[in-house]
């Protein structure tokens, strides 16, 4: 198979623009849907892209401003629409430079609860260690705030359940941070696997690392500014050490899911949007020690196995009866190669076409629509990691029932599903 430039997708011409109509400001829009007022305001192309007035703008908090926080805090910190007025992060040094880039106007909190009890915040972007996420977004939406969480969403499947039930039943507009939905070659691929143009699906591949492990590393001395207690959070008291804390946490299983959880993330979520699979899961999983290929194996009720086989390709390979597509971040192949050469037709499967990750965040709150990855989609995707992880460690084949979100006649795997939390950080 040989990489190829995405054929050119057709031109849509807006044949009509307006604003929003009666003059409605967007706190006043969102505050008349949460009093039940279903007037008749429309938002059309135009009042979507243009940038609300000053007095109408979206003021963004941001918890965890390390990392991949950072990066978000670039993105927002000079839009005028989306201005970020408040940062949380319980290491001083993140702090203080996350406040030096977006200046004085800018309020700080160690503590993200106190930024949450700001009245004046629209929405939070949470980008902590991954065993925090929930806690701050079930948090979060409680106290009104619209939300984009990075992925991987959640530390175990029971919490994924709880945060979607709070999350609708708040009425929040809630990203998942798995961008690769906002990216074309992926939407692309799925359309084609989903329009049929590989035939029957068989297989699918994901080259993604492997599971988290625990942690027995010695204790060193906790660094100036950091308060350790905070970021352990509901995670087990433990030692600080540097390999935990500000990069090297994904290894270990109090914090998170190691490779299946932080990749896989992605490349399961792209398996489930390309197998129709978004809302359900597999109905199997085998470990590598009882299948012929010995690799972690899922089984899907329609009877397609995906696997974990790392380096067997570059993302995610989708193999069908009439052929393959194979992608990655930018990059793409088909087998035959002209299968993408033609793009998506009228009569095959049309996907959602996002304008980019955070700006379908952006347009969703105003609309009160649910976004590209919606609270549902990020929880059952990372289940499908977590699901893999509990094979790896209990090293046995498990039965799955995606409805009940529970396993199958195995009360020793069930207790997987959650784990216990230090006080006071219970969901």
């Amino acid at each position: 198979m040989r990489s190829q430039r995405l054929p050119k997708e057709p031109r849509w011409i807006c044949l009509e623009d307006e604003t929003v109509k009666h003059g409605v400001s967007r706190r006043d829009f969102l505050g008349g849907l949460g009093a039940g007022l279903a007037a008749p305001y429309f938002l059309t192309s135009k009042a979507l892209v243009a940038a609300p007035a000053a007095s109408d703008t979206v003021r963004v908090g941001h918890i965890g401003v390390g990392g991949m926080g950072s990066g978000h805090l670039r993105r927002y910190c000079n839009n005028a629409a989306y201005p970020s007025v408040a940062i949380c992060d319980v290491d001083t040094n993140h702090r203080t430079r996350a406040a030096k880039r977006v200046g004085d106007h800018c309020k700080t909190y160690k503590d993200f609860r106190d930024l949450l009890d700001q009245k004046d915040i629209d929405a939070v972007v949470i980008a902590t260690p991954d065993h925090w996420h929930i806690p701050i977004a079930i948090a979060a939406c409680k106290a009104g705030k619209d939300v984009y969480c990075e992925k991987p969403l959640t530390l175990t499947i029971g919490e994924g359940r709880e945060l979607v039930k709070t999350v609708r039943r708040y009425g929040r507009v809630f990203q998942t941070g798995s961008q690769q939905r906002s990216s074309r070659e992926f939407r692309f691929a799925c359309e084609m696997v989903r329009s049929g143009r590989i035939g029957e699906i068989k297989t699918v591949h994901v080259s993604v690392g492997g599971p988290s492990r625990p942690c027995y590393l010695p204790a060193e001395p906790v660094p100036a500014g950091l308060d350790w207690d905070m970021w352990l959070g509901p995670a087990p008291v433990r030692p600080y050490h540097h390999d935990m804390h500000p990069f090297r946490w994904r290894s270990f299983r109090d914090y998170s899911g190691g490779g299946m959880t932080d990749w896989g993330a992605h490349h399961f979520d792209i398996t489930q949007w390309g197998l129709g699979m978004d809302g359900n899961g597999p109905v199997e999983i085998h470990p590598p020690q009882v299948t012929p290929n010995k690799k972690l194996t899922y089984k899907y009720a329609n009877g397609i196995e995906v696997y974990h086989w790392p380096g067997s390709c570059r993302g995610i390979l989708f193999t069908g009866t009439k052929g393959k597509v194979e992608v990655s971040r930018g990059f793409l192949r088909t087998d035959p190669a002209d299968l993408m050469r033609t793009p998506t037709r009228p009569d095959e499967v049309h996907l959602y076409k996002s304008p980019g990750h955070a700006r379908d965040w952006q347009q969703c709150m105003w609309t009160r629509q649910k976004p590209i990855c919606d609270v549902e989609v990020g929880v059952r995707s990372v289940s499908v990691c977590h699901l893999g992880n509990i094979c790896y460690w209990l090293k046995r084949s498990l039965k799955w029932d995606p409805a009940k979100e529970q396993f199958v006649g195995d009360p020793e795997a069930n207790r997987w599903l959650d784990r216990p939390r230090r006080a006071p950080w219970h969901i």
